[in-house]
């Protein structure tokens, strides 16, 4: 079995209301060094298979067609075996 992670970030140039809204909050509760903020998705999916580049094309796969909109957004991928 193996455990993989996806990591999805809005890409730049796309609006990120959510991160503004969230930045304007603690800039409110006095956290003036935080400078920008994006907000995004992390995954954690388990995996049958031993087979790591075969793991890694399908994970692709899904992140592609499901996961992540690639319109918009980047994502990264991890596959520990």
């Amino acid at each position: 079995m193996a455990r993989a992670r996806v990591y999805i970030t809005l890409k730049e140039g796309i609006l990120d209301p959510q991160g503004k809204t969230v930045l304007r909050a603690l800039k409110s509760l006095g956290y003036d060094e935080v400078e920008d903020l994006r907000i995004g998705k992390y995954m954690e999916l388990e995996l049958a298979g031993d087979d790591k580049k075969k793991l890694e094309e399908r994970l692709g796969e899904m992140s592609e067609q499901l996961l992540a909109n690639p319109i918009i957004e980047n994502y990264r991928m991890e596959v520990d075996v």
